[in-house]
């Protein structure tokens, strides 16, 4: 019998409620006690720590000189905030697309390869319940791993170099109050900007049983995209890339803060992902599950 009639047999059956199937907190534990998950957040908490002794072995930044003109990475080590800021600029650009892409990535192809699809479908579970569940919790691992990386960040550059302001590279500095509602502002824009990929992950999870596929489709695509936007024939076209905002949180990083780069930025991503998640449902719900 199919997994469709399963359902609908099911919904005349007493005490069955389709919101009840596949609960929020019964997928996250599945996927928190995964070995990837564990692996992942290990990556990002060390993150920080590999920083501080490379900073000890070859010395801070900005003692070494280069030019009057400082980056971010010159400021690392001048207080905790500037520690986390520079921990999330080097990551921004590749190793948080990682988490995103993975969690999003293998979540209904990994149930697919294992061929536990067809049984939670049986069980019965909605084809759109699933879905919701396991993009809802993919999401939120993805945010935690994006919020993990600066507060592991924050606590070892607190140790290392104290706390303090966040010193600018242009100049001046943000008040130590500013610095923690900014940085969530900056983890918070890096998390929106990231949901395209996501969307592709997710959307490719559904189209595939191997999950490794579903990942590196969409690390590759995000990677398509950033070579896209050093393309600077392209004009104005880069405008509508979601790579050529993925650096537009800098702008929280500014004594008044700029908040133009950052919308565009986010209604772009915000677009892109919407699409792709109506992509995945409406396939999915049309798709023949064998696995």
């Amino acid at each position: 019998m199919s997994a469709a009639v399963d359902v609908t047999h099911a919904a005349e059956a007493p005490g069955y409620l389709a919101r009840r199937t596949l609960p929020l907190r019964v997928e996250a534990v599945r996927q928190l006690r995964r070995r990837r998950t564990l692996l992942m957040g290990g990556v990002l908490a060390a993150l920080p720590f590999i920083l501080i002794t490379a900073f000890a072995i070859g010395g801070t930044p900005g003692s070494r000189g280069g030019g009057d003109r400082l980056t971010l990475m010159d400021t690392a080590t001048a207080s905790a905030a500037n520690f986390a800021a520079t921990c999330l600029f080097v990551s921004a650009g590749f190793l948080l697309v990682v988490p995103v892409a993975l969690f999003c990535g293998d979540t209904v192809a990994s149930e697919a390869g294992w061929s536990s699809l067809r049984y939670l479908l049986a069980a019965p579970v909605p084809r759109a319940r699933l879905l919701w569940s396991k993009l809802v919790v993919a999401l939120g691992f993805s945010l935690a791993a994006m919020v993990l990386l600066p507060l592991v960040a924050l606590a070892a550059g607190a140790a290392a170099y104290g706390w303090g302001p966040l010193e600018l590279p242009t100049g001046g500095a943000l008040a130590t109050g500013d610095t923690v509602p900014r940085l969530a502002l900056v983890v918070a824009f890096i998390f929106v900007s990231q949901l395209v990929t996501a969307g592709l992950a997710f959307w490719l999870s559904t189209k595939t049983d191997a999950p490794l596929g579903a990942v590196g489709g969409a690390v590759g695509l995000t990677i398509v995209g950033n070579v896209l936007d050093a393309v600077t024939a392209l004009g104005s076209w880069r405008d509508f890339l979601p790579a050529h905002w993925q650096f537009a949180w800098a702008d929280a990083l500014q004594p008044d803060l700029e908040w133009g780069g950052m919308a565009k930025g986010a209604a772009i991503s915000v677009t892109y992902a919407l699409i792709l998640f109506a992509f995945a449902f409406r396939g999915f719900s049309r798709k023949d599950i064998v696995s």
